[in-house]
């Protein structure tokens, strides 16, 4: 703040977006919207839109913790003197106008919040702990003729039981026919399906991710290669994965493997959206893992590399795991078993 010149640096979040808000006051908010203010003396200030919250978070900060009825006249107090919002580009046009001249902190806090402390890879830890134990249930708990919905509905249940604030999951199930993962529907799960997920529960704030593929009866010899390729893939970023090196490279080293195959016109964007994203408060952070992202890799980056892909062998599949960055490699924060599942139908 004090070498970008900046009165007050705000950090608002709202109901889909928390994860600016929390970067600064770790408070899981119930309302549509939250700011946290720090002026350039260091003094804290909250704004909360909904009365529950102020009552669950005043008194517990060395902070002064109002609510506001009508949000925008609650940022009224950080409208004089140069004020930096991380998090504009998710407000409401009536809410930034409220300020004369905003700057963008967007990406300065991006930055700051790639590197996670200690504490955090704890709890992240504990995330991916919890994603573990909800692939095992998601592989326990699907037989064919299960329409996708109530699997997923299965999952959720599961691991909000044992902890989670949230879960993002996608999934999606099929032939050579799959393309992507998407929110559950009606289909129902038959023999010989690919059956693919990523969870990712949030546990504290924090989102760690798991990607992996169950065959629901024995697979084919073009799932199982298809897989290998995969499987190569993932190893081969993780292998790569250290300080210094380049987070495009982290996803040519993928798509390299792919490249070889003879499946290179499967790694663009007409097939694939990201080779891996970082992980924090939100489950899909910056920079994303693709060969043209450039971006430095160092100590305390939390990522999943993940090469999810379709391939005409077996349409889509998916793998990966949540991986921490350590001085000099990485390691993996899942350990659930790194194969092709499959289930006896």
């Amino acid at each position: 703040m004090a070498e970008s010149g900046w009165d007050f640096l705000l950090l608002y979040g709202h109901s889909w977006r928390k994860d600016f808000f929390r970067s600064l006051v770790n408070f899981n908010f119930f309302g549509p919207h939250a700011a946290a203010a720090l002026s350039k003396s260091g003094e804290l200030s909250i704004v909360l839109a909904h009365p529950w919250d102020h009552e669950s978070l005043a008194g517990h900060l060395d902070a002064r913790v109002t609510w506001a009825g009508d949000f925008n006249k609650g940022l009224g107090g950080f409208t004089s003197g140069k004020t930096a919002i991380a998090g504009l580009e998710l407000m409401e046009a009536r809410f930034a106008e409220s300020f004369p001249e905003p700057i963008s902190a967007t990406a300065a806090i991006e930055q700051l919040r790639r590197f996670k402390t200690p504490e955090e890879i704890e709890i992240v830890k504990q995330a991916a702990r919890l994603a573990d134990l909800g692939y095992q249930h998601f592989v326990d708990t699907a037989h064919v003729g299960m329409p996708e919905y109530e699997l997923v509905a299965e999952v959720e249940a599961f691991l909000k039981s044992h902890g989670a604030e949230d879960n993002f999951m996608l999934i999606a199930s099929g032939g050579t026919e799959v393309f992507g993962m998407r929110p559950p529907n009606e289909r129902r799960l038959q023999k010989g399906d690919n059956l693919i997920t990523e969870l990712t529960p949030q546990v504290n704030g924090y989102y760690a991710q798991i990607c992996r593929t169950v065959v629901l009866g024995d697979p084919s010899p073009d799932q199982r290669r298809s897989f290998e390729i995969f499987h190569e893939a993932q190893q081969a970023a993780e292998s790569f994965l250290k300080p210094g090196v380049n987070i495009r490279d982290v996803a040519r080293v993928q798509n390299d493997v792919f490249r070889r195959e003879g499946f290179g016109e499967y790694t663009g964007s007409k097939y694939t959206r990201v080779r891996g994203h970082n992980l924090g408060l939100h489950p899909d952070e910056n920079p994303y893992v693709l060969e043209d992202v450039d971006c430095l890799v160092d100590k305390g980056m939390v990522l999943i590399a993940h090469p999810n892909t379709y391939l005409p062998l077996s349409g889509y599949m998916v793998f990966g795991d949540t991986l921490v960055v350590t001085e000099d490699g990485c390691v993996s924060l899942n350990q659930t078993e790194k194969k092709l599942f499959s289930k006896e139908v």
